[in-house]
């Protein structure tokens, strides 16, 4: 009989589903209390706006080295990604990998000691220059630091002494500032990312460990969560009822559990499709992911590397004369385009606010207002400043990079699709997307403002459905209607939680309860085993009295 009740497929998913619930219920509910603070935070970072804000106008007087002779110099073979003014004044030429020398004298950034940390925040932020002090050497990163590069490490971290309790982190290789967290995005950035992500610091700092365990986690919920919306529709009678002390009733539970059975039947498909995504943004238990791009396609935007002899530092100076009865940039990227070299400036932004950017990872500040932006070719500055590359140089560049595919079609986009898009209205517009007849389904999107190319294949097609659709439900007829997107993310999570939660105080109960047996049944053996102890022990005193 009982092996009969243990084969029974209902037997089997009940415990299944009890005992992982037992295991992960606090963590679906952690899950969706902070999936709803995600919507609003992120993590906390130092700002593009806080950094530019702080940097002065690009200034190229004093520059004598020229990026090919730093590149030589210091055996750089990266491509000179930016040209920009150091904190302190000087010029300043960024390099792909992370790499920086200054301008005027050809030398790499140096680092910075505790002292200079010091004083560079006082600069940085003079309204407090007398409550700055020196908080700690981070070494191997904190929980808001995890996501450093290693050349960036270790990190002094410096104490404002401000209202809002401001950290700045000074990266002691470098000198750069690298991050900035206040009380409030602390607060936010743990209620939010951290408790959804898992992100804790002795965990995190182990990735494959800590992706393996989150993803594998979502999994199992996933399936747990299947397993009792299965049961729950088992157990439910939709026609008849069950006879219970409170009166007929469709489901056999009472108490808590009733409203656990309830709410699965509501909420339990989406808690599945959330809980499968999230392992999805993972580790995917099935690759769907873009193809990676093939020589072609690397290549087609730039048609040959950047050739830095013809970067010069006159050359920098003529497109700087070009833009500034327009503006005068803070920075200017490098950019190879269709076999020559251009430079890009941005319209600096409006002045820096402090008071502004305390809290600064809460939605308030997702959405980056695009800065008008004018490009300057670098071997003909003459031609003056333009805004976009020529249309035509856009189907140049699908051509190249999928050479003798069939084109199924394509289209000058003015709104976003349903995947080239962003919640914040971040990404650029207008996009040439071109549709190929390829195995993989390819998609490119061109963007002429800065020339830039995107690729959408099948597998990452499925991927933004499984991921990105399923988890944060940025369906276009919801994302693009908010606070519509707001109100129905809000409704399941409080349903979910409602689902999660309704199972902690049986969970404990049942949990209390098998401890409990569990002791009793140990009491007879502890009491065999200390009556065999006291025996034993009174054998021997006997025999010693015998023999004396």
């Amino acid at each position: 009989m009982h092996l009969r009740k243990l084969l029974d497929w209902k037997t089997a998913l009940i415990y299944a589903h009890r005992w992982t619930g037992i295991v992960l219920g606090l963590v679906f509910v952690v899950w969706f209390v902070s999936g709803v603070a995600m919507m609003y935070v992120g993590m906390p970072r130092l700002s593009a706006t806080e950094r530019l804000g702080h940097m002065p106008p690009l200034d190229l007087s004093s520059a004598r080295v020229e990026p090919a002779e730093a590149a030589r110099r210091h055996q750089l073979r990266g491509p000179l990604q930016r040209v920009e003014m150091s904190f302190d004044g000087r010029p300043l030429y960024r390099f792909q990998g992370g790499a920086a020398v200054y301008a005027d004298t050809g030398d790499t950034t140096g680092g910075m000691t505790a002292g200079e940390a010091v004083a560079f925040v006082q600069r940085w932020v003079p309204q407090y220059a007398s409550t700055v002090r020196y908080d700690a050497l981070v070494v191997n990163s904190d929980q808001w630091t995890l996501g450093e590069r290693r050349g960036t490490l270790p990190l002094h971290r410096i104490a404002v002494g401000d209202p809002a309790g401001t950290h700045y982190y000074i990266s002691e290789v470098t000198g750069e500032p690298t991050m900035k967290t206040d009380r409030r995005s602390r607060v936010l950035g743990y209620a939010g990312a951290v408790l959804h992500w898992t992100y804790f610091t002795s965990l995190r700092r182990n990735g494959p460990l800590w992706l393996k365990s989150v993803a594998w986690a979502a999994l199992v919920g996933a399936v747990m969560t299947l397993a009792g919306l299965i049961v729950g529709i088992v157990r439910t009678r939709f026609t008849g009822h069950y006879r219970m002390r409170g009166g007929p009733s469709h489901s056999p539970y009472a108490g808590w559990m009733k409203w656990h059975h309830y709410a699965g039947l509501i909420f339990g498909v989406v808690s599945i499709t959330w809980a499968f995504s999230g392992a999805m943004s993972l580790d995917y238990p099935v690759d769907f992911r873009n193809q990676p791009p093939t020589p072609a396609q690397r290549t087609a935007v730039s048609r040959s590397p950047l050739r830095l002899e013809e970067v010069t530092v006159a050359r920098m100076r003529a497109a700087l004369d070009v833009l500034r009865p327009s503006f005068t940039p803070k920075e200017l990227d490098v950019l190879q385009f269709q076999g020559e070299p251009y430079f890009i400036g941005a319209r600096p932004p409006a002045p820096y606010d402090y008071a502004r950017e305390v809290g600064s990872n809460d939605e308030r500040n997702q959405r980056l207002e695009r800065p008008e932006h004018l490009i300057v070719a670098a071997l003909r500055p003459e031609r003056g400043a333009f805004r976009r590359f020529p249309d035509d140089s856009m189907w140049t560049i699908a051509k190249a990079a999928m050479p003798d595919v069939p084109v199924r079609d394509a289209a000058w986009l003015t709104e976003y699709d349903a995947y080239y898009y962003d919640q914040y209205g971040n990404r650029p517009l207008p996009v040439l997307r071109v549709r190929y007849a390829d195995d993989y389904g390819t998609w490119l999107y061109l963007e002429p403002g800065r020339g830039t190319m995107t690729k959408q294949d099948r597998g990452g097609r499925m991927n933004r459905w499984l991921y990105h659709g399923l988890h944060s439900l940025d369906f276009p007829f919801l994302y693009r209607r908010r606070p519509l997107w707001d109100l129905v993310l809000i409704a399941l999570s409080v349903g979910g939680l409602v689902l999660s939660a309704s199972t902690l105080l049986p969970s404990w109960r049942r949990l209390a309860r098998h401890v409990r047996h569990a002791r009793r049944a140990l009491a007879p053996a502890r009491a065999t085993t200390k009556a065999g102890t006291t025996k034993a022990a009174f054998g021997r005193e006997h025999e010693a009295h015998e023999a004396n």
